[in-house]
């Protein structure tokens, strides 16, 4: 019979889920970390980075502060910063941005800039235990910044109301833009994973950059896809994004996001190792325990790959559990199957197949199907039903 304990499944924690990576940066390494806990991974780089030697407006801002230094720099990311001197080096002034920089007081964002920072013979002054851009901000309001001239390394990403906010203090600001965001040359993979998303065969899109959240929900107003793309973001496909300022755009248009405490790749996997089988539906099914993951079944902690039209049929008697779904209805649950009703016992056989075990689902003669709940289950989904 079926047995409440916990299974200790071979698989990983991600298997059988499908999950969309809209990175550009980094997404080798982020698409990896979910492969290895079992994620079939669908990558889609909403945005290209423009490279910073070509970048004139570095190229300007570098100038300015060589020319005039600042009294307080800003290094939001380790990236960035590395970035800046190289393409400093580039163009013949990274002594000359680094001699400036040495009697400048530089605030680091987190740990990671710390090492940059310090890779390029500098020292940074401060840094926020929270990692946290707010805190900066709070740190210098309080000092007060009237007066002061303050570069502020932006890393394509907004940063609402920081500048603003040292502007109104009295502040000049000299934005320094480390790297900018592009479209992506080839739209295609953005498109598709729009499609994946509408369709609900993703179980979850991460973000690591507010502007390519911003970029996959422009793309689908071009392709009048935006209600369609919020209303499964909103209900069946989870957003987890790095952090919270990525997740801004997202949040400004009703969406729900999942973040990690720490705001690294690494967390946001360990998040959806736990929230994707969280949200999974488990029941007790004809003696054994059936999770229906996105693509797959866990059966008494195997899992079973189940094609697409069996995971539609599997998902509407799972809305039902016990209860007898008919062909009509099953029918309407299969993408693009027309009106033959024969197109449902097919992909049923399918389904049955796919599982392993007949039993699971029975034929109720002249009426449907119906998942073999078991009996001591009955009550308690009969009231949830």
């Amino acid at each position: 019979m079926y047995d409440e304990r916990e299974q200790s499944p071979e698989h990983g924690p991600l298997a059988g889920f499908t999950v969309g990576v809209t990175a550009a940066r980094r997404a080798d390494e982020l698409g990896a970390l979910l492969e290895r806990r079992g994620a079939a991974v669908l990558h889609a780089p909403a945005l290209r980075i423009v490279p910073l030697s070509d970048d004139s407006e570095l190229l300007a801002a570098t100038k300015e502060i060589i020319g005039r230094a600042p009294d307080i720099a800003v290094a939001t990311t380790a990236i960035g910063f590395r970035g800046w001197v190289e393409a400093a080096d580039g163009w013949g002034l990274g002594e000359d941005l680094l001699e400036r920089l040495r009697g400048v007081r530089i605030l680091a964002r987190g740990p990671k800039v710390k090492g940059a920072i310090r890779a390029a013979g500098l020292t940074e002054e401060w840094s926020p235990a929270s990692e946290s851009m707010a805190e900066v901000l709070d740190r210098l309001l309080e000092e007060g910044v009237d007066g002061l001239r303050i570069a502020v390394q932006l890393h394509g990403e907004p940063l609402p109301g920081f500048v603003e906010s040292l502007r109104a203090g009295g502040a000049e600001v000299v934005g320094v833009p480390v790297y900018r965001w592009l479209p992506p040359e080839d739209i295609g993979p953005v498109d598709r994973l729009i499609d994946a998303v509408v369709a609900r065969t993703l179980d979850a899109v991460t973000f690591t950059s507010a502007p390519a959240a911003a970029s996959l929900l422009s793309r689908a107003e071009e392709r009048g896809l935006a209600d369609d793309l919020l209303a499964a973001l909103g209900h069946d496909v989870l957003s987890a994004c790095v952090g919270p300022v990525t997740a801004l755009p997202l949040q400004a248009r009703g969406v729900d996001t999942v973040q990690p405490e720490r705001f690294r790749l690494g967390p946001l996997v360990q998040l959806l190792c736990r929230e994707l089988p969280a949200r999974a539906r488990t029941l007790p099914v004809a003696g054994h325990r059936v999770e229906i993951r996105g693509h797959a079944v866990l059966v008494d902690g195997e899992l079973r790959p189940v094609p697409p039209a069996g995971m539609s049929l599997l998902r509407a008697l799972a809305r039902k559990p016990g209860w007898v779904v008919s062909r009509a209805e099953l029918l309407r649950a299969l993408p693009g199957a027309g009106r033959d009703e024969h197109a449902v016992e097919t992909a049923m056989a399918r389904l049955r197949t796919a599982l392993g075990a007949p039993k699971l689902i029975q034929t109720v003669v002249k009426r449907g199907y119906r998942l073999a709940l078991d009996p001591a289950a009955d009550t308690k989904y009969d009231a949830a039903v």
